[in-house]
């Protein structure tokens, strides 16, 4: 173990050290109190031995300010109070300091090393507990990643769209700030399925997600949203900014040149719907995305392989806006 030694007569000290050292374990000494805890903050060490009354800190103090920055940092120092002093309540004050252990002066060397056993003991075990709520803190924040990942294309799934969408929706009341959301869809996936089989439509999958991830901006977000459909989040865009920017994703799956024999292109192509919420407009999550599906079925109707913008009125339905990849 490494253990500080807090001890203000130099004899004592020394005599302490020769023996911790003789049993094996590092050591690191401080002449008083106030030593001792800035050795504290830049050490790590397993076992303090303090000495009960030393100028500054005293050893009581010095227990108190440990147990707190334990609690901030998640670890445990194995704390022995040295002490020339007798009496059940003096040592119940010690105790309640935050030590583990005490040593009545003059030290007796096999006392010494019988706390110290108990030390590593007790200290081993701590590092072990730590260990484990690593290692558990790790597979939750694992857990919690897996969870909110498609297994197929490694996107966003459902799940962290709903989470996503409730928040940007969000700051956009509080903030007053306008947000799009695209659907895409794989034209005649249906087709590709049948004649090239399902392990090529997976493959199809994986690569115009990646494709529609890596080519969109770093502050939007792209969402496996079920099927061969993908949604995307485009943060503090308009109808028009998103069109567009959807338009440069719908050219780069275009330019994968995925060959689609039963397809209008004779490659793989998606359609997108955008639609778009103003600031402070007062409408849905639901209703955004609706009518983002349905300038998505506009797109399909228009010929496939296109971007339709979603306008509001009564007749949104044929007030459309579409730019045709340049396939």
């Amino acid at each position: 173990m490494r253990i500080l030694i807090a001890e203000d007569d130099t004899v004592s000290r020394l005599i302490l050290q020769k023996c911790v050292v003789k049993l094996g374990h590092d050591c690191v000494v401080a002449k008083d109190g106030d030593e001792a805890w800035a050795k504290c903050q830049t050490e790590q060490v397993d076992v303090v031995i303090s000495d009960w009354m030393m100028p500054g800190l005293d050893g009581p103090e010095l227990c108190r300010r440990i147990r707190k920055q334990e609690s901030d940092q998640d670890r445990y120092v194995y704390i022995i109070l040295l002490t020339s002093l007798e009496g059940r309540q003096h040592f119940l004050g010690g105790m309640q300091a935050g030590a583990d252990d005490y040593l009545l002066k003059p030290m007796d060397k096999e006392d010494l090393q019988v706390r110290l056993v108990s030390a590593e003991r007790v200290t081993s075990l701590h590092r072990h507990l730590a260990d484990q709520k690593a290692e558990l803190e790790r597979l939750n924040a694992q857990l919690y990643e897996e969870g909110r990942t498609d297994a197929l294309t490694r996107l966003r799934n459902r799940l962290s769209m709903q989470e996503d969408l409730r928040n940007l929706h969000d700051q956009s009341r509080r903030y007053g700030r306008g947000y799009a959301a695209a659907l895409c869809d794989i034209d005649r996936y249906k087709i590709y399925n049948d004649r090239y089989g399902h392990q090529a439509g997976d493959d199809v999958l994986r690569k115009v997600a990646h494709s529609l991830a890596t080519v969109s901006r770093a502050s939007d977000t792209v969402y496996r949203y079920g099927g061969e459909e993908f949604l995307v989040l485009l943060p503090e865009q308009d109808l028009a900014t998103a069109g567009r920017a959807m338009q440069r994703l719908s050219q780069a799956v275009a330019e994968l040149c995925i060959p689609h024999e039963g397809s209008e292109k004779g490659i793989v192509t998606i359609s997108v719907g955008v639609a778009a919420l103003q600031p402070r407009e007062p409408k849905s999550i639901d209703a955004l995305i609706k009518e983002a599906d349905l300038a998505l079925y506009h797109a399909k109707e228009s010929g496939r392989n296109c971007v339709v913008l979603h306008h509001e009125g009564q007749n949104a339905l044929y007030q459309v806006t579409t730019e045709r990849a340049g396939v």
